[in-house]
């Protein structure tokens, strides 16, 4: 039996079918859906009160129930975060948690054997319904997967997820998954416990009704005592839930709610019964989400959303079909972008000028791969078969079958024009060539070649495997269909991708320039690095300016830093500090030295004596707060510049760009969602203060954020 011969469906259920069989009920999410997704929207979860009901009222009738999916890659995506977002009070929060939590106990009060059929995404409010049937099966399918992504979003599960699954699987393993938000494939959920079996999908129905109906399971209370007795414990319990919020604040450093109020929740209800735990559960999710640090996650969440599909210029002719990949550069970048086109099956051609390039860019690639082969995700066979696929040489054999080209050379404008000038011989007319330029004019390379309507850039950041972001850089030639195939192809590629017209610096680098210029000036002043730097991080930057710099190489920053002043005029001017260090040698990380000095490993062992000795101001106090004022300013400032010259169209592009692609506080929103919660009127008087008090250059006001405060809006409103 499988689930296509369930047709005859109870019409009283809209979302979800409902058939009983033998005297068994199999019900099905996802029913009367043409969506790729089923979501716990008002709709669903009526039918799904309403089937428990049914359930119910017919305990006597049944011998079981078994729940199941008619979608190909979901079982349940988890609630609609509309309703999350809709939710005005803390109230209102609560009653919605309190909602679903008596649908779900409902279905775990049943009498009879419940079965979670698992294939596809099951998250958030789909794991919670999981933990209330009496057991749960997962495929052994790719796409199947279960957590609670709550935390990610500012928010505790709500609908009994915090109550359920440590009870399941034990303290420590449910702490895991519900403070990190992390996803659990088939396998890692036999092995915790959280299912019970793994079928193949298209036997896990037939499987449930065969071999799960008649088993009896155990007492969930001895079971959970077997399952980990330290939650019996007192003092095993605090030492879990000591070390649980030790790891938190050292990961987060504070700055998010949600852990926390999780770990608090969690603790202080552990002896408690359900009515009691659930109500505590409730009160925090209403607490949280409407916290404004939850509504600026769910601000990014819906942005990312939005950018999953490409809303751009549509061109008449057909999209080109990007199969097959190289990159012309190798080295690190130049590795990471092959082993990105590994990664999608394209069987890339990394070519280079010499061998040990090449070499450099493969063990690039090997190590992008050896942490997912370290953590099971990628098994040896698959390792190889990849590194297999990747065609290292140093000529243009093959390059008539490249569908798109990436290259990733010296950043040297009549180096790069010449070599896609020659390139291009090479290629077929239909292929698309990219240029991973950080900064240099995407417009003027178009004029190296012949066909410029197949021609964009593609900048990625370092390191590519970790780093989400893609910029796709047009220019007045290209064709829509260019921009759209490169834009599909950068989603293929699990990445998020931003449209941005030429200029210099594009948009990150461009907005990054003033926050590492401003730096170089605040040093010359006289405040310490460990000052800058701390006030930077006690902002929520993942790191300060320093070690940032250190990183992106001090000598390439003062290359950056030139072509962004020779195209942005005196704002963008840059102070001699960086020059100073490139010209001692004080090239960063790659050298050792830097800022920082870095030990074998590349870890920061302290600050560098010699940067310091080239600082000949006195040092100077300055409070934490200004500090964070002068570097972050000067970017809302280039932001509304970039808005009106329509570098990008909408604020939202500004924001996406920064979180992925500098790691801009999340917790914040984006750069111009704190511009909008601090006010634009507040903003545009700090600035006009250090005009006057700092530099008139760097600290001139945007027209744009002029207008803003003249119409009393705000840029997401603009």
């Amino acid at each position: 039996m499988n689930t296509a011969t369930i047709k005859q469906y109870d019409e009283r259920f809209k979302n979800i079918s409902y058939e009983v069989m033998d005297g068994v009920a199999f019900i099905g999410f996802g029913h009367n859906n043409d969506k790729s997704m089923t979501v716990l929207n008002e709709e669903t979860l009526r039918d799904l009160d309403a089937i428990a009901d049914e359930l119910t009222a017919k305990k006597k009738e049944l011998s079981g129930a078994i729940f199941f999916t008619h979608k190909e890659r979901c079982f349940l995506a988890g609630a609609d975060i509309s309703l999350i977002a809709a939710m005005k009070t803390e109230a209102d929060g609560a009653r919605g948690a309190e909602a679903g939590q008596m649908i779900f106990n409902k279905i775990e009060d049943l009498p009879f054997p419940t079965i979670a059929c698992v294939h596809g995404v099951c998250l958030g409010g789909g794991t919670e319904f999981s933990l209330s049937c009496k057991t749960i099966l997962m495929s052994d399918d790719k796409s199947t997967i279960m957590g609670l992504p709550e935390v990610k979003l500012g928010l505790i599960p709500g609908f009994g997820g915090t109550y359920r699954l440590p009870r399941r699987i034990g303290i420590p393993n449910a702490l895991d998954i519900i403070l990190t938000g992390k996803t659990i494939n088939a396998r890692k959920g036999k092995k915790l416990g959280l299912a019970d079996e793994v079928y193949p999908k298209e036997r896990i129905v037939q499987m449930a009704l065969e071999k799960h109906l008649t088993k009896k399971k155990a007492d969930a209370s001895f079971k959970e005592s077997l399952t980990d007795l330290a939650q019996s414990n007192i003092i095993s319990r605090k030492i879990i839930f000591s070390k649980a919020r030790e790891s938190v604040l050292k990961k987060t450093k504070g700055f998010y709610q949600a852990p926390l109020k999780i770990l608090d929740t969690m603790e202080s209800g552990t002896l408690s019964g359900r009515s009691s735990y659930l109500s505590r559960e409730a009160q925090a999710f209403g607490e949280l989400c409407v916290s404004e640090q939850s509504k600026n996650l769910q601000h990014i969440y819906f942005m990312t959303e939005k950018v999953k599909k490409y809303s751009g210029p549509k061109g008449e002719g057909e999209l080109p079909q990007l199969d097959r990949g190289a990159c012309l550069g190798a080295g690190t970048m130049g590795g990471g972008i092959a082993w990105l086109m590994s990664n999608v099956s394209m069987a890339p051609i990394m070519k280079d000028l010499n061998t040990d390039a090449l070499e450099l860019g493969l063990k690039q690639a090997a190590n992008n791969y050896s942490g997912a082969l370290k953590r099971k995700r990628l098994s040896a066979e698959d390792f190889e078969r990849k590194m297999r696929s990747i065609t290292c040489q140093t000529d243009y054999s093959g390059f008539e079958k490249v569908d798109l080209l990436i290259e990733a050379i010296i950043e040297d404008m009549n180096i790069k024009k010449s070599v896609f000038s020659e390139t291009e011989k090479y290629m077929r007319d239909d292929a698309l060539i990219t240029s991973n330029a950080s900064s240099l004019s995407v417009e003027e390379m178009a004029s190296a070649l012949e066909r410029p309507e197949r021609f964009a850039g593609l900048h990625f950041f370092n390191p590519v495997h970790m780093m989400p972001l893609v910029e796709i850089i047009t220019h007045s030639k290209v064709a829509p269909e260019t921009v759209e195939a490169l834009y599909n192809w950068v989603l293929r590629a699990k990445k998020t991708p931003v449209v941005v017209k030429d200029g210099p610096g594009f948009l990150v680098n461009r907005i990054l320039m003033p926050f590492l210029n401003e730096a170089g000036f605040l040093l010359e002043e006289g405040v310490s690095m460990k000052d800058l730097d701390d006030a930077c991080t006690n902002f929520g930057m993942p790191m300060g300016p320093c070690r940032l710099l250190d990183e992106v190489g001090i000598d390439v920053a003062v290359k950056v830093a030139k072509i962004l002043h020779d195209g942005l005029g005196d704002r963008a001017k840059s102070s001699s500090l960086s020059a100073k260090m490139a010209e001692k040698g004080y090239l960063g990380k790659k050298s050792s030295k830097g800022f920082y000095i870095y030990d074998e490993k590349g870890k920061p062992a302290g600050f560098n004596e010699g940067a310091q000795k080239l600082l000949n101001a006195p040092k100077k106090v300055m409070s934490e707060t200004e500090i964070q004022m002068r570097v972050i300013l000067p970017m809302i400032n280039e932001a509304a510049i970039i808005l009106d010259e329509g570098i990008v169209d909408h604020a939202a592009d500004v924001d996406l760009g920064l979180i992925f692609g500098i790691g801009f506080p999340p917790f914040r929103g984006g750069l111009l969602r704190y511009a909008d919660s601090e006010g634009p009127d507040r903003i545009l008087a700090a600035i006009e203060k250090f005009e006057k008090s700092v530099d008139k250059d760097r600290y001139k006001p945007a027209d744009f954020l002029r207008k803003l405060v003249e119409n009393k809006t705000k840029f997401y409103e603009a």
